[in-house]
C-alpha cells in the first residue's frame, strides 16, 4: 500500500434479514456501499461512510459492524426515522420474495466530514432511490474538482422498478465517473441482448477512464479510455457463497488504483493514460480479493495481511 489521503463512500447501509420457511431468522448488516467501505478499511485505507441510519438498535449494530473494519460513519445534521431493512422470505424450495422498509436521503452537513477526499465512491440503491439520489449526484458533481469518482451501479431490480426507470440515473453517473465497475448481470438487465463488451466500450466514451465488467467466476473484462482492452481470469476456489463478491472487487479496484498513484483529480489524466500492464495488475489483485470473499460465508472481504 502506498499514498495517503482519505476515501469517502456515499451510500446505503442497511439490515439484511432472512426469514426461512422453517421459521428461522437471520439479521446482519449489509448494503453495497457499506461493504465497499469495509473492504477499503480492511485493506488499510482511511475511509469514511456518509449514509442514512436511524438512531435505533439496528443503526447501532451497523455502526459497530463498520467500526470493527475501521470505517468511520459520519454523523449528520439529519438522520433516518428508522434504519433501513431488506427482508428475504424463503419458501421451502429456497426461492426468495423481498420486502423493503427503506428510505434513502443524505444529511445537509456532516460533523466530521473528510476534507478533500482523494476518491469518492457511490453506487446501488443510493444512486436511484429518491430523494437521496439527487443529493448523491450533487455531491459527486461538487467533489469532482478534487477527487476521483468511482461508481458501481449494483442494481436491485426488485426495488428499482424497470430498466427504463433506472437507466437515466445510471447513464448520468457513468458520465460523471472516472471509474465504473459493473456486473454482466446488471448490463443484461439494463441492456438486454447487447454484449457486455459493447456496452462497456460505449460507456468508456462517455467520460470514464476505466470501465470494468465482472463476470463472476469467469473473471473480469476492462475497457480504458486510452483504448486498452483486457481480460483477467478469476482464481479457482471452492465457493461458499457469492455475497459481497462484487463489493470486495470494487474495494480492491479503488485500493489498487490508489497504490498505483492514479487517484485524485490531479491524476485524472494519468488514470486515463494508464497502460494495460498496470490495469491488468490491479484487476488480477481484485480477482484474488473477490475469490477470498466467495470462499467464506457472507460479505467478508480480506484484510491486507491475507493478500501479502
Amino acid at each position: 500500500m502506498s499514498g495517503g489521503g482519505t476515501a469517502l463512500v456515499i451510500g446505503e447501509a442497511l439490515i439484511d434479514a432472512v426469514e426461512r420457511a422453517d421459521g428461522s431468522r437471520e439479521r446482519h448488516p449489509g448494503g453495497s456501499p457499506a461493504n465497499v467501505a469495509i473492504g477499503l478499511g480492511r485493506l488499510g485505507r482511511d475511509v469514511a461512510l456518509a449514509t442514512w441510519l436511524g438512531d435505533d438498535a439496528d443503526g447501532d449494530a451497523i455502526r459497530a459492524h463498520l467500526r470493527s473494519s475501521d470505517v468511520r460513519v459520519l454523523r449528520g445534521d439529519r438522520s433516518a426515522t428508522r434504519t433501513p431493512t431488506a427482508t428475504a422470505h424463503l419458501d421451502a424450495q429456497g426461492v426468495a420474495t423481498y420486502d423493503f422498509d427503506l428510505e434513502w436521503d443524505l444529511a445537509g452537513a456532516w460533523d466530521d466530514e473528510p476534507v478533500a477526499p482523494l476518491v469518492v465512491h457511490t453506487g446501488s440503491i443510493a444512486t436511484v432511490l429518491e430523494p437521496g439520489a439527487q443529493r448523491v449526484r450533487a455531491e459527486l458533481e461538487r467533489r469532482r474538482d478534487t477527487a476521483t469518482i468511482t461508481y458501481d451501479p449494483n442494481l436491485r431490480p426488485a426495488l428499482m422498478g424497470s430498466p427504463a426507470h433506472a437507466l437515466p440515473y445510471v447513464t448520468a453517473l457513468v458520465s460523471l465517473a472516472d471509474v465504473v465497475k459493473v456486473s454482466d448481470e446488471d448490463l443484461a438487465w439494463l441492456h438486454p441482448g447487447t454484449p457486455p463488451g459493447e456496452v462497456a466500450a460505449d460507456w468508456a466514451q462517455r467520460g470514464p477512464a476505466l470501465v470494468v465488467v465482472t463476470h463472476g467466476g469467469e473473471g473480469a473484462f476492462a475497457v480504458s479510455a486510452s483504448g486498452a482492452r483486457l481480460f483477467v481470469a478469476a482464481p479457482r476456489v471452492t465457493v461458499v457463497d457469492t455475497v459481497g463478491a462484487g463489493d470486495s472487487f470494487m474495494g480492491g479496484l479503488v485500493d489498487g488504483l490508489w497504490t498505483a498513484g492514479l487517484l485524485g483529480a490531479d491524476r485524472r489524466q494519468a488514470l486515463r493514460d494508464a497502460d494495460a500492464t498496470t490495469i491488468e495488475s490491479v484487476l488480477t489483485r481484485c480477482a484474488r480479493i473477490a475469490a477470498i470473499t466467495v470462499s467464506r460465508a457472507g460479505a467478508n472481504p480480506p484484510r491486507a495481511d491475507e493478500l501479502d
